[in-house]
């Protein structure tokens, strides 16, 4: 890839450089071609000027000759650098420039038969040919005629187009060194800068080969804000996901593990001892190991559940009135068992969250209380609205629960020791914790030994409308 982008940038610049250095010398060597026709043309209006104009400086009058007349504009002219000049009469080679001009028209006889063959011709025009000694040559054939002399005269100007076209040559062949120079150099750097913007996708490649299912720790190092370092944190977060994801697996299948072998195992001691031909130990055995099947049953549901949790649909927030959702709860908790129920505060509000997994985790926060208290204990419910976060909380006054075991209650399979003989897999308070968490929030427990406990469900305040604040306590 980095050499394919590369390729692709030279590619482009080199094209670019070369349309616009072609384009450039063509638009260059039009002008010059341009120039030499001016001078031409300008040349051609001198001679016509000092041909109704000028006078023999010898005689002061008119000129008697046509090869005094060309001696005279000869004498008088001075030939550009790439300019020449040459002078006929009646065909032959009449004058020629002095010394120190650099196209000397008269050392080139193809040219000089060339222009003896037009001599007779009226009409002056630019022309172009090209010979051996001097190449390619624009010029103009003037003819020249005085009334007392009846000789044909000729005057010709031309100039060496490739001469002049030497330094627009030059130019552009130090612009093509330019170039290349400017490419080689846009080839370093972009070397250099697509290899930097390209090694998070190396690190990426060698990442993904380092990765195993036992092992999803490697991440990239990403200090840039480029597309490409976007698309390594986007990397990173996904392996974060995907450890989280299997850590859950592994967690689950450990905890499935280890809390099945238990009913397993007193299915299975069961079985081997029961006596087949006593109908009232089958019986009891059948009963048991219906009710181990049935834990099992509950404990496979609420693994389920919490694999669910880490799911991105596994709450759907819609909008929802706090106090309703509070006296709902209460309702259905009172069919549980005879307790004294209350509400404790309740807020006119509506914020966003998932009502139907809110109502489980009270519920299952409820149910716990229920087994920790006595009939005529307090379990209360409420709600409220703290700085930018909503409360929710189950009170009860029931035994609770001892210092060491606050750390741990929320762990999947872990249960207070004041619960040993009270029926449960310990995956209820893990579940209320991950209903939490999917809110993006935290469940916490305040509580000590013979003082009961309170759970609080904390959540992030989003789309909340508070309408009224209203503390009620209602005795059930």
């Amino acid at each position: 890839m980095r050499t394919r982008v590369l390729a692709a940038v030279l590619g482009v610049a080199a094209i670019g450089m070369l349309v616009a250095g072609v384009t450039s010398f063509l638009v260059q060597r039009e002008r010059v071609d341009a120039r030499i026709d001016d001078n031409l043309a300008q040349e051609v209006d001198e001679l016509r000027e000092f041909a109704e104009d000028g006078i023999d400086p010898d005689t002061g009058g008119d000129f008697t000759t046509v090869d005094r007349f060309l001696e005279v504009v000869l004498e008088r002219n001075v030939p550009d650098r790439d300019e020449g000049l040459l002078a006929f009469v009646d065909g032959d080679i009449a004058w020629a420039p002095a010394s120190g001009v650099n196209v000397r028209l008269e050392e080139d006889p193809e040219f000089v038969a060339l222009v003896a063959d037009q001599g007779g011709t009226t009409r002056v025009r630019p022309r172009s040919v090209e010979t051996d000694t001097l190449g390619q040559l624009r010029y103009v054939t003037v003819p020249v005629t005085v009334p007392a002399d009846d000789r044909q005269g000729l005057y010709v100007i031309a100039y060496a187009r490739e001469m002049e076209q030497a330094e627009v040559v030059d130019a552009y062949q130090t612009f093509a060194i330019v170039a290349v120079a400017s490419l080689a150099m846009v080839g370093a750097v972009g070397w250099l800068v697509a290899g930097r913007l390209l090694r998070p996708i190396r690190l990426l490649r060698d990442t993904a080969q380092q990765i195993s299912d036992t092992d999803l720790s490697g991440r990239i190092a990403v200090t840039g804000t480029d597309d490409i370092s976007a698309l390594a944190r986007t990397f990173n977060d996904m392996l974060d996901r995907l450890e989280v994801a299997f850590a859950g697996q592994r967690d689950a299948l450990d905890d499935a593990g280890h809390e099945m072998r238990t009913p397993i195992t007193i299915i299975r001691g069961h079985l081997e001892l029961m006596e087949s031909g006593d109908p009232a130990d089958v019986e009891e055995v059948r009963a048991l190991v219906l009710d181990e099947l049935d834990r099992m049953h509950r404990m496979v549901d609420d693994l389920v559940m919490l694999a669910k949790a880490k799911r991105p649909d596994f709450v759907r927030p819609r909008p929802v009135e706090l106090d309703r959702l509070v006296d709902e709860v209460l309702d259905k908790a009172r069919a549980l068992d005879d307790r004294q129920w209350r509400v404790d505060a309740r807020v006119s509000a509506t914020v966003d969250l998932d009502p139907q997994r809110i109502t489980q985790a009270l519920l299952q926060l409820i149910a716990n209380a229920v087994k920790f208290t006595e009939p005529g204990d307090t379990i209360a419910v409420g709600c409220q609205i703290a700085g930018s976060e909503v409360r929710l909380w189950v009170r009860d006054t029931g035994i609770g629960i001892a210092a060491d075991d606050l750390e741990r209650i929320f762990d999947r399979f872990a249960r207070a020791d004041v619960g040993r003989g009270i029926e449960g897999s310990g995956l209820g308070l893990a579940i209320v914790s991950a209903i939490a968490e999917a809110h993006r929030g935290t469940v916490t427990v305040d509580s000590r030994p013979g003082a009961g406990a309170v759970f609080t469900i904390a959540l992030p305040l989003v789309g909340s409308e508070v309408t009224e604040d209203e503390l009620v306590e209602e005795e059930a």
